[in-house]
């Protein structure tokens, strides 16, 4: 990110996010496969400088965009996560991954038509799981051999929350079904 053209190219603003939601098409669509969209300031939900129904209307209008544009909807997912803590977290199982640890566990929506709706996994997953998942999906190489996203799916005993094999992250897989 320290070459300003490379930067630029990858740096959108939001109304740019939303124009591309409402001109994509079968033939002509200038989204790459991955976007990441952060709200600003006062849109993110932190406790501090936002409130969360803000960033609900966010999210509702970027989810009812991409729905209405049937040529997006049709082989979309959508990831809604939050940022660690933030004050909207449980005090259940956080397993040790590496020097640096994991943190607390947060909410996570899926919104695909392939999303297995009204599912709550119970994989322990973290924001790489994303990063997992988007390996996964399109066949992509790990970034690095010493990266998270090289720790193996989990497996689970009595306690479906905490890993008999860890440190180990879920790929989001379990929240689609493909079929």
């Amino acid at each position: 990110m320290t070459d300003e053209k490379v930067r630029n190219a990858a740096l959108r603003d939001t109304l740019d996010l939303y124009a591309s939601l409402m001109s994509c098409n079968a033939t002509n669509c200038d989204l790459p496969a991955v976007s990441f969209v952060k709200p600003s300031g006062y849109l993110d939900g932190h406790p501090a400088s936002s409130k969360v129904n803000l960033l609900e209307g966010f999210v509702k209008k970027i989810v009812e965009m991409t729905k209405a544009n049937s040529t997006l909807w049709a082989d979309t997912a959508i990831f809604i996560t939050f940022d660690e803590g933030g004050g909207y977290y449980d005090s259940g199982y956080v397993q040790p991954l590496d020097y640096f640890g994991d943190g607390t566990r947060i909410p996570m929506i899926v919104v695909s038509p392939y999303s297995t709706g009204g599912h709550i996994s119970h994989t322990y997953n973290d924001h790489v799981s994303v990063l997992k998942f988007i390996e996964a999906n399109w066949s992509v190489p790990k970034i690095t051999k010493r990266s998270r996203d090289n720790l193996p799916n989990p497996i689970t005993g009595a306690d479906p929350y905490k890993p008999t094999n860890g440190p180990a992250i879920g790929d989001l897989t379990d929240l689609f079904n493909f079929q």
